[in-house]
């Protein structure tokens, strides 16, 4: 009998989640993923500091304004790593938009295809590349503008069925509901301990799978932020998911029979009228869950993002 992650990959894509090239190298998934604290991370690794440098002078030679300079480097190395990363991968290499554009539709729009640029001056073909974005109103209005431009994108911190209704309508690509952080706030807020079956996490992207291939939604569901190897068993059968290094050695590990839970029978049901701005806004702040995470995941590589600055501008 093969291990589990070998069955796995048999289901599922399977997505490394790590802007290690050793790492991913070492799993070959399909696809990968980057976002602002991976890459914080990747930029202590010893195969990353030439990247790094050679994206703080490309920078110094295309600007000589410093704020500009700051910008374009971290924009650079974004791309650089991506660009390493879809060298080791068949498949779709997802780089994050500066969490803090996440409530500027335009902005984000010209983010995402500034990024696109330096990706085509790289050689990397545009639909190589998933452009992530958080599932707020405005990150999910922005992907409707890129998808209708062919830029396919990647919709990120998502925590709701209201925000994967949103990503669905406007034509995303592909979401990444996360499961993890939604089980650390329901272990924070109960005190209980939860299994892989009753895992709040795991129940809400086995929601949003379901409704998705009922009303026959072609956006891709991918599981993502994992806290355990339990949590990805438990989703066996999803469109993809994006899985850390450590959780895959683990899986790679283990032996045993791996369960189906999820399979795609088909659409059975019309989807439901679009939901309204002012729809979807309350549904968000009604669960307390999902407008908690979503607010702190934002906030959190923002930070992380600043942090990434402060290595480059001290380069700089």
């Amino acid at each position: 009998m093969s291990d589990l992650l070998s069955q796995l990959k048999a289901v599922t894509t399977v997505v490394v989640d790590s802007g290690d090239l050793t790492a991913i190298e070492q799993f070959r998934p399909v696809d990968a993923t980057t976002n602002p604290s991976l890459l914080l991370n990747a930029s202590q690794l010893e195969f990353a500091k030439p990247i790094l440098s050679n994206a703080i002078a490309y920078a110094k030679s295309k600007t000589s304004d410093s704020a500009e300079q700051l910008s374009l480097a971290s924009d650079k190395f974004a791309v650089d790593i991506g660009t390493a990363i879809a060298k080791l991968v068949p498949g779709r290499v997802s780089t994050e938009v500066d969490a803090r554009l996440s409530f500027d539709t335009d902005a984000t729009v010209n983010k995402a295809l500034q990024l696109i640029a330096l990706y085509k001056e790289n050689g990397v073909a545009t639909e190589r590349i998933l452009i992530k974005i958080a599932s707020t109103w405005e990150g999910i209005q922005a992907a409707r503008v890129l998808e209708q431009q062919g830029i396919q994108c990647n919709l990120t911190l998502l925590f709701h069925m209201a925000q994967a209704r949103a990503c669905a309508e406007a034509g995303a690509y592909l979401i990444s509901p996360f499961v993890g952080r939604i089980l650390d706030w329901y272990k924070a807020s109960t005190g209980k301990d939860y299994t892989a079956e009753t895992d709040p996490g795991v129940l809400s992207v086995r929601d949003i799978y379901r409704f998705y291939k009922q009303h026959g939604y072609k956006t891709v569901v991918m599981g993502a932020s994992f806290r355990n190897t339990g949590e990805v068993l438990a989703l066996a059968g999803c469109d993809r998911l994006t899985i850390s290094p450590a959780l895959l050695a683990e899986l790679s590990q283990q032996q045993g029979e791996l369960t189906v839970h999820l399979r795609d029978e088909g659409a059975t049901t019309t989807a439901p009228a679009a939901l309204t701005e002012s729809e979807f806004r309350w549904a968000l702040n009604e669960d307390a869950m999902a407008i908690e995470k979503l607010s702190e995941g934002i906030r959190k590589f923002a930070i992380d993002q600043r942090k990434l600055e402060q290595v480059i501008q001290q380069a700089l």
